[in-house]
């Protein structure tokens, strides 16, 4: 009879144990938010790491929980290797005999399992281990959900509650992290080089930003939120804007100095509507709400133009173009303003205006007056000439000529059809013939030169066509890494001297000659 009751009490006890794992799923699911099959994934976990703490070294031991019944048993895994193989994990290999006594057709490379005792669910070092694997997978289960939940809402607005500042010590930046509540306890953070300069929040304070990214981290916020981003102007735009929600406009790209100053382009898709009038609202509401969430910013809002010339005299606004030069090959323009003031206009205050402008545009933009772009071009010109004086040996009305006809350089000489040459009215049929013969002369010259110095660095184009330079020279300044007039016009009397054994008088030329851009520009 004694021993009935102990049966019969052992398996009371296994009923309780089986009911109480299916209370802790049922309790820990509903509390947390998180899917049945993750605890009892966890609890599996747990329970196995129980049991495997009674054996000694380094077993295999899994545990499988009747996900209705709650009841749980646990094994030992074995992998089969055969009878004369190395054992290299005694602890989780077994012999092809011994394995087959656990399962009669057990092949090599497979597993067999072998029941052991359940670990007590019940007992103080099962229930602490459970207790730390459900926290971690709990943890573990929150975070993905959180991914899941807002990985579709980046690139939106987002908005909650300052929870706590942080100092990041790593970053060693001035400026605290702000950790925000976004709601449902979840958290956003917002870098120190994310927020506004000059800007601070406050605890309980509501903030909003732009969800640049949202990634799984092992520890902290997942969500990370900035307010500098040009995106964050386009979004705030979009919520302030009908027009822009409803796709009547459209905003083609935005440039920001967070805190100071901004710019967006914007295009309408409806000839009806005018894009600036719409963005700026009655009496400079929807721009004026803009800048207020952006500290001040001021913002200009101008045209977009699929005509990158217009768009850049858009962008440049509130100044006033005269003219503009455009580099296809340097992606740049040369922005002409009439006077100093505009010229101060252009630029803004600290290089600002240009400067976003460039960033708007995608353009390298170079900013001068009338005066001086004409400065530069009569330069530019007096260097083309010297250059063809130089390199094709023709008296300074020869190469002015060249100038004037817009030559620039000695390929458009060589290889421009005869005819448009002929149409210089100082030019015949000789000259033109001559000046095309020295020219293709000079340029097979440097073609061989360059074959020679193959691997070798390049001189630029403006150092080969400088006044005083030579192909020999040019090479040898360039094996020493001086492949730019800025390089030599830094050079020291001595230095060039050592480099190429020139005598004083002319490294001094050439040195001022590499210079003279230098005095152009104010340098």
């Amino acid at each position: 009879m004694r021993g009935r009751d102990s049966k019969d009490a052992k398996d009371t006890k296994e009923i309780n144990v089986n009911k109480e794992i299916l209370l802790v799923v049922d309790a820990v699911a509903n509390e947390k938010g998180v899917g049945k099959e993750i605890i009892f994934g966890a609890l599996e976990i747990a329970l196995a790491s129980a049991a495997k703490k009674r054996y000694p070294g380094d077993p295999d031991v899994r545990v499988t929980i009747n996900r209705r019944s709650g009841v749980y048993e646990t094994f030992r895994r074995w992998q089969v290797v055969a009878d004369d193989a190395p054992l290299d994990a005694p602890d989780r290999q077994m012999p092809l005999t011994a394995a087959r006594q656990l399962r009669a057709d057990a092949p090599i490379g497979d597993f067999v399992d072998a029941p052991l005792e359940n670990a007590d669910f019940g007992g103080r070092i099962a229930a602490q281990t459970a207790r730390q694997v459900i926290v971690q997978k709990v943890r573990d289960a929150e975070r993905a959900q959180i991914v899941d939940a807002f990985l579709h809402r980046k690139g939106e607005l987002i908005s909650g509650v300052v929870k706590r500042l942080e100092r990041d010590k790593e970053r060693r930046t001035e400026r605290s992290d702000v950790i925000m509540d976004v709601g449902g306890n979840v958290e956003a953070k917002i870098a120190g080089e994310d927020l506004i300069p000059r800007e601070s929040f406050r605890i309980s304070e509501r903030v909003r930003g732009y969800l640049k990214d949202v990634r799984t981290e092992s520890r902290g916020p997942q969500l990370f939120v900035s307010r500098t981003a040009p995106e964050f102007l386009i979004a705030l735009f979009t919520l302030e804007v009908p027009e822009i929600n409803q796709g009547l406009i459209e905003i083609k790209a935005a440039a920001r100095d967070p805190g100071s100053r901004a710019k967006i382009a914007v295009k309408s898709k409806d000839a009806r509507i005018d894009p600036i009038g719409a963005c700026v609202g009655m009496r400079g509401a929807r721009v004026q709400s803009v800048t207020t969430e952006l500290s001040g910013e001021r913002i200009d809002i101008v045209q977009w133009d699929d005509d990158s010339v217009r768009f850049v005299m858009n962008a440049m606004s509130p100044a006033e173009v005269e003219s503009i030069i455009v580099d296809e090959d340097t992606h740049s323009m040369d922005i002409i303003v009439c006077d100093e003031k505009q010229l101060a206009q252009a630029i803004g205050k600290g290089g600002q205006n240009v400067h976003l402008a460039s960033r708007l545009t995608g353009w390298t933009l170079n900013v001068m007056t009338k005066s001086q772009a004409q400065d530069r071009r009569g330069q530019e010109d007096e260097t083309l000439q010297q250059m063809f004086t130089t390199q094709l040996g023709v008296d300074e009305e020869i190469a002015a000529i060249l100038v004037r006809e817009g030559f620039a350089g000695l390929d458009e000489v060589a290889y421009v059809p005869v005819q448009e040459m002929l149409e210089i009215a100082e030019f015949d049929q000789e000259i033109v013939d001559e000046l095309r013969g020295r020219a293709r002369d000079v340029l097979l010259t440097r073609a061989i030169a360059a074959e020679e110095h193959v691997g070798a660095p390049q001189p630029d184009e403006d150092l080969l066509q400088m006044d005083g330079m030579d192909e020999a020279l040019a090479f040898t300044l360039a094996g020493r890494g001086i492949t730019t007039m800025d390089g030599l016009a830094e050079l020291s009397v001595d230095d060039l001297n050592e480099i190429a054994g020139l005598d004083d008088k002319r490294a001094a030329q050439l040195i001022m000659k590499a210079r003279e851009p230098w005095f152009l520009s104010g340098r």
